[in-house]
């Protein structure tokens, strides 16, 4: 079965920077686009980041929100999806999902249980 499992989130600084990991099991990989969802309090999920299916691939897409100061990137050796956030700010706060590209926005099934982000001075 599909399995998911976000690292990496926690309590930062606005300005700083987190770095989230995602190890995947259960399914090829390197067939799959992967990407990032977040749900920030009372809002819907929303895409962050999305990769193909390369771990060399330049095919990258990042919310508005986020371009410039998040980089996605993957190694299909490992099975392993990543997440660089920099210059963090408080609307970053938000539960963050490792997620199969499209399903996972809403197939639960598709992605994972989700890792914390919270930016707070």
């Amino acid at each position: 079965q599909v399995q998911l499992v976000e690292s990496g989130g926690g309590k930062a600084q606005p300005g700083g920077s987190l770095t989230l990991s995602c190890a995947a099991s259960g399914f090829t990989f390197t067939f799959y686009a992967m990407g990032w969802v977040r749900q920030a309090p009372g809002k819907d999920l929303e895409w962050v980041s999305r990769i193909g299916t390369s771990d060399s691939d330049s095919n990258t897409w990042y919310a508005d929100s986020v371009k410039g100061r998040f980089t996605v990137s993957r190694d299909n050796a490992k099975n392993s999806l990543y997440l660089q956030m920099d210059s963090l700010k408080p609307e970053d706060t938000a539960l963050y999902f490792c997620a199969k590209v499209p399903a996972g926005l809403r197939d639960v099934n598709s992605r994972g249980r989700g890792t914390q982000v919270t930016v707070s001075s």
